[in-house]
């Protein structure tokens, strides 16, 4: 399927390239979080040609800015130059994007297990806080904001692993992902709210001091049924 050789202005900046990025940015900076917000928005898809002379008229700078940007965008994995096409935003290995959520899946699931004897209360409540806060946003539903919060929760719960190894692992292995696909959930946004009721059942586990073994299969099976969700939405 042919993609747009052109960006779409929807939802576009003003000139001068205002965008979410810090007060005080350069051009440079602006362009970058322009660019970068389109792709997490799945608005510019894998294989979406950039096409920087169009991006700086769009917002009103010149190419170099818009050139550091996607200098900066390729170095994050984000973008990728095809020799007589340009910049176009990096398309996703599906088998090595499978691979790296069946992997985090393991390694979270004992990095969690690991980490109970060392959770206290105030661990556990900021967890709850923090689902609580991603069955809020489920109406008004962002992808990369819940993918966020649902990193967060997680780290919550393991970040007291008491092997650096496995969490460097873990750490590891979302740092992949990111640079693979920002957010699973904007492909599948109806897995978003089992995702919530399975991190409830998680909660409940923990607090009621169920084997480990148990707390580290139920981490495991959350990462998978999103892994399943996203094949069946691929048709794999």
């Amino acid at each position: 399927m042919a993609e747009p050789t052109t960006p779409t202005t929807a939802g576009a900046p003003p000139a001068g390239g205002a965008t979410s990025a810090p007060v005080g940015a350069s051009k440079s900076q602006r362009t970058y979080h322009w660019i970068r917000e389109r792709i997490d928005r799945q608005e510019f898809v894998p294989g979406y040609r950039l096409v920087l002379g169009t991006i700086a008229e769009e917002l009103g700078v010149s190419v170099v800015p818009v050139r550091e940007a996607v200098r900066r965008l390729e170095a994050e994995g984000l973008v990728e130059f095809e020799k007589n096409v340009g910049a176009r935003v990096a398309m996703v290995d599906e088998a090595d994007y499978l691979h790296s959520m069946e992997t985090l899946g393991v390694l979270e699931g004992t990095a969690t297990a690991l980490s109970l004897p060392h959770l206290g209360a105030e661990e556990v409540e900021r967890a709850q806080r923090l689902n609580d806060r991603m069955r809020s946003v489920l109406d008004e539903f962002d992808p990369g904001e819940f993918t966020a919060l649902n990193h967060e929760f997680h780290d919550v719960l393991h970040l007291r692993c008491p092997n650096p190894h496995l969490e460097e692992l873990v750490q590891r292995e979302w740092t992949r992902l990111a640079r693979l696909r920002r957010s699973t959930f904007a492909f599948v946004p109806d897995r978003a709210p089992e995702s919530v009721a399975e991190h409830d059942e998680i909660l409940r586990l923990i607090r009621t001091e169920a084997d480990a073994l148990d707390v580290e299969l139920a981490v495991r099976r959350h990462r998978w049924r999103t892994i399943d969700a996203y094949r069946r939405h691929r048709g794999a």
